[in-house]
């Protein structure tokens, strides 16, 4: 049987919605999911692909990232048709898991970021090795199709028509563009579900390659880390990483390629090691404050309208990082308290980004930001609902969520 038949399978479905409702995901993911399965919404699509129908074209979207002037492309079909795409992903990423190393750590099964960061820390000796770390420049976007057809051929021998299908979408010329059909290269299309599985499998022998050397090494869709007890073998294989994707056809962001001596410690997917402890990367607080610092100067100029008091300005703030550091998933994004508790040794990130959030409260609620902000007292900031993430972690959220720890939002 294809995998395409599975598709219009309802217990499949079940088993579908069942594990995209224990994740993380945006509220109104998992009733939109449960009409479309109650009405059968998939089975005309399962029909178009069966009578050997054209799939709908996807639709380009260029979006910026979050507070941010950078801008990253991205590919969307139809909901329906999405819907359908993201349980086949389902289906392939566990199929052809098997196909993977244990060093990959993204969109897999029972495997997260996390995973990746405490399989890393607990490498003998790693705080002794120097380490590093590449990202790949637009990698979804830029994946040679030509070249990833024969490795997709490859692995799927007994599904004939599961890659012809797949085929077809990779290789499909045209994309809408504001109304427009453009022919435009866009690989493997980030924003697809199926984008997952492919950014998995064009890089596995890569993978495979330090696995089997048994080198210190962890991949996560475009970010890849390494470590080496010299710096001269570091930088050897490095080399290696970087021909590997020179011979793929990939380049890598050099912004983001950088080498750490082990009194540096290192930082990947938002963590940092050093001396035995992880903590939250530099990066991610300095971006959390960036964010917090343009949201309480937004606040601030709707205060000087006369549209909030400086309290009312000051339970926005609250509300909003509340939502993102705390509670739960915001547009598909994991709060703070999921993401990084559960895997954290210290407070040091979390004691800063307090005091800089009550900072910013202060100044919203006196309008000053002289040392006369500090009338405002920690009281004040609690009564109005502040809540510290310092109080948080060590009040036994990172345990709990150790306990319950649930796999990252993907777009499978």
């Amino acid at each position: 049987m294809s995998m395409l038949e599975q598709l219009k399978e309802p217990a499949v479905w079940e088993r579908f919605y069942e594990y995209k409702a224990s994740l993380a995901v945006p509220g109104s993911f998992l009733p939109e999911l449960r009409r479309f399965i109650d009405s059968q919404g998939y089975l005309p699509v399962c029909a178009r692909i069966e009578a050997g129908e054209a799939f709908p074209l996807p639709s380009k979207s260029i979006i910026s990232k979050l507070h941010t002037q950078k801008k990253r492309t991205v590919y969307t079909y139809p909901d329906a048709e999405n819907t359908v795409l993201k349980l086949l992903t389902y289906l392939l990423l566990r199929k052809y898991d098997s196909l993977f190393s244990p060093n990959l750590f993204s969109f897999r099964p029972a495997r997260t970021a996390k995973d990746a960061v405490r399989r890393l820390t607990g490498t003998k000796g790693i705080r002794q090795m120097y380490a590093y770390k590449v990202d790949i420049s637009n990698y979804f976007n830029s994946v040679p199709v030509g070249r990833l057809l024969p490795m997709l051929e490859a692995v799927m021998p007994d599904d004939p028509a599961l890659f012809a299908f797949l085929s077809e979408l990779l290789t499909a010329e045209g994309v809408r563009d504001r109304g427009r059909i453009i022919s435009e290269e866009k690989g493997i299309m980030a924003g697809t579900p199926q984008s997952s599985f492919y950014a998995n499998l064009y890089l596995r022998t890569l993978d495979a390659a330090f696995y089997a050397r048994g080198i210190p090494y962890a991949r996560y869709s475009d970010d890849i880390i390494l470590f080496a007890p010299t710096p001269e073998l570091t930088a050897e294989y490095a080399a290696e990483v970087r021909d590997a994707l020179r011979a793929a056809g990939l380049r890598i962001n050099p912004a983001k390629e950088c080498f750490f001596a082990p009194e540096d410690g290192w930082s990947f997917l938002g963590f940092y090691f050093r001396d035995g402890e992880i903590d939250i990367a530099p990066a991610s607080v300095t971006k959390i404050k960036h964010k917090m610092r343009r949201k309480a100067r937004a606040l601030a100029r709707w205060k000087a309208r006369g549209r909030f008091t400086g309290e009312q300005a000051a339970k926005a703030f609250i509300r909003i990082f509340n939502r993102k550091l705390l509670e739960s998933a915001d547009g598909g994004e994991l709060s703070w308290s999921c993401w990084f508790f559960p895997v954290i040794t210290t407070a040091d990130s979390l004691r800063v980004i307090d005091r800089y959030a009550q900072d910013c409260l202060r100044s919203l609620i006196s309008g000053k930001h002289t040392k006369a902000r500090f009338n405002v007292r920690y009281g004040d900031l609690k009564r109005l609902g502040y809540e510290s993430l310092v109080h948080h972690y060590y009040a036994g959220g990172a345990s709990a969520q150790a306990s319950a720890a649930a796999p990252p939002p993907e777009n499978r």
